[in-house]
């Protein structure tokens, strides 16, 4: 390199591809290591953090012993460049490296990534990340000894086919050639996605916690999922709806218009981001948390160090999913559109309600959407909004006093109802159908010895 070369690079701030150092020392091997694991850099020795040139004592020997120990130091060996520069009457060394192509490279034992300007350590996890990737391939493709084909149910696989089929393409293989050929059974054995998508009995690693909360400490209603992956999908969608607000907006029509607390469509993208990119390696569940005016969606598995939650509002990041072989196997079916879509849509979902942008957030060892919705606590909240007819807004005011007699005196019946507020009973039977519609109430027992119990 030239010294004009070099003096650009001096001018310019430590980052993602540049570090100075002082002295050639053990923290210089760990920046070519990262450097090594990312993108490729150059480490120059002789200047201090402030771009100040100090120079270093070396004799003719002296950058080769250097070039030595980092060979003998990391593993695979790397063998940087290294070019002598003389600038001041100061000799600086610039050791450049470019992209180690198989992955993760250690020193004594440690993995290092670089992030932004400095040197991150990696965990276990990143470690098996790391290398999958560098192979483009993840843990889902990957055989797993413990699993037997008789571990799956066949008759899933050719529900799934049936779906392909349905979307226009033909498919004519039996299940078992079927998963063959998508690289879900290679060599006679299953692979983790295989597994997942298709277990024939509940297993604790697909694991989902749901939970309706009155507080945060108060318990409503639980429930819990461990069947495969992809009936989880329905499963946790219909939990949710069981436990947000439906209004209904009664305009005098003969069909009335239904409104949900949040949009369906957000949700149901949320869901599936949670199942489809979950770290199914890790030893945590997912947890959905229903509160009255939000809902937490917690999965195992952060955001990789090279994504930010900003770049995922403003869409600027490569997708790498975290199961590639699921979420292709996904995409065929119809549940997702395209990798790294998701985000931007949910975005979109609740804007287009003038509702609250979703909350997305690195929290502990997995990553947490909470979405907020309008907290509905009176019945009539919205209901009959734009109601043209007088019987519209006699309704909207029977069903708040008919919900809060019920109540009072759930074990009332229709007739004593009408007596008590003077509507009529057709009236009454008007409102108890549109509470339970809103799944606020339902019956427990027959007409006259039963009660009315209040959902929720």
């Amino acid at each position: 390199m030239t010294v004009k070369e070099i003096k650009i690079l001096i001018a310019k701030a430590e980052g993602l591809q540049l570090e100075f150092k002082q002295t050639f020392n053990m923290e210089t091997i760990e920046t070519l290591v990262a450097f090594a694991n990312t993108d490729g850099g150059k480490v120059i020795v002789g200047v201090s953090d402030t771009g100040s040139i100090i120079g270093v004592s070396i004799n003719s020997e002296s950058v080769q012993h250097w070039l030595n120990e980092i060979k003998m130091k990391t593993s695979p060996s790397l063998l940087p460049d290294a070019d002598i520069v003389e600038i001041e009457r100061k000799h600086i060394i610039v050791f450049t490296l470019q992209e180690y192509p198989i992955k993760p490279v250690s020193t004594r034992g440690k993995y290092f990534k670089r992030v932004a300007n400095s040197n991150h350590l990696l965990n276990i996890s990143e470690v098996v990340n790391m290398h999958l990737q560098s192979f483009n391939t993840s843990w889902d493709y990957h055989i797993n000894n413990q699993f037997k084909i008789e571990d799956i149910s066949l008759e899933k696989v050719q529900s799934s086919i049936d779906n392909i089929n349905q979307s226009g393409i033909r498919i004519t293989d039996d299940p078992l050639t079927f998963l063959v050929k998508n690289d879900l059974v290679r060599e006679g054995m299953l692979t983790n996605a295989a597994y997942l998508l298709f277990t024939n009995k509940d297993t604790v690693i697909t694991t989902i916690e749901l939970g309706r909360f009155q507080s945060e400490i108060i318990i409503k209603d639980t429930a819990r999922t461990k069947s495969d992956i992809l009936l989880q999908i329905n499963q946790v969608m219909d939990f949710v709806k069981k436990h947000i607000n439906k209004e209904v907006i009664i305009t005098g029509q003969p069909q009335n218009t239904q409104k949900w607390q949040y949009p369906l469509e957000a949700i149901r993208e949320v869901i599936l981001n949670m199942i489809i990119h979950r770290d199914y390696r890790s030893s945590s569940d997912s947890i959905v948390k229903i509160f009255n005016n939000k809902i937490e969606f917690y999965n195992p598995g952060r955001l990789p160090d090279s994504i930010t939650v900003e770049d995922l509002l403003s869409n600027n990041y490569k997708s790498t999913p975290r199961n590639k072989l699921i979420a292709d196997f996904c995409k065929s079916l119809g549940l997702i559109e395209k990798y790294g879509s998701g985000i931007r849509r949910i975005v979109d979902y609740f804007k287009a309600e003038n509702l609250p942008i979703p909350e997305f957030r690195n929290i502990s060892d997995g990553f947490m959407v909470t979405i907020f919705g309008k907290e509905i606590d009176d019945v009539t909240k919205d209901v009959g909004k734009d109601v043209g007819k007088d019987v519209g807004k006699e309704l909207m005011g029977s069903i708040a006093e008919v919900f809060k007699l019920i109540q009072i005196k759930p074990e009332l019946t229709i007739p004593e109802i009408a007596v008590i507020t003077k509507y009529t009973q057709r009236t009454v039977e008007r409102s108890l159908s549109q509470l339970k519609v809103l799944n606020l109430i339902k019956r427990i027992g027959g007409r006259k010895k039963g009660k009315w119990e209040i959902v929720g």
